[in-house]
């Protein structure tokens, strides 16, 4: 099964193992990151890839 486009604030604090009120603190964080670069956001989740570089420092190389 394909992973989900987007990642719940609180899938986000299962899979790092923190408070709900720290992940949606991330959650915020890094939406106001990507608002600033001009893209559209879901307040409460998170782009998977995204988190997934931010966090992990997972990127594709070329």
């Amino acid at each position: 099964m394909a992973s989900k486009l987007f990642i719940s604030a609180k899938e986000v604090a299962r899979e790092l193992e923190v408070s709900d009120s720290f992940a949606y603190r991330l959650v915020r964080k890094l939406n106001d990151e990507l608002e600033k670069q001009g893209f559209v956001v879901v307040k409460g989740k998170i782009s998977r890839k995204y988190f997934e570089e931010r966090v992990y420092g997972m990127s594709e190389t070329k």
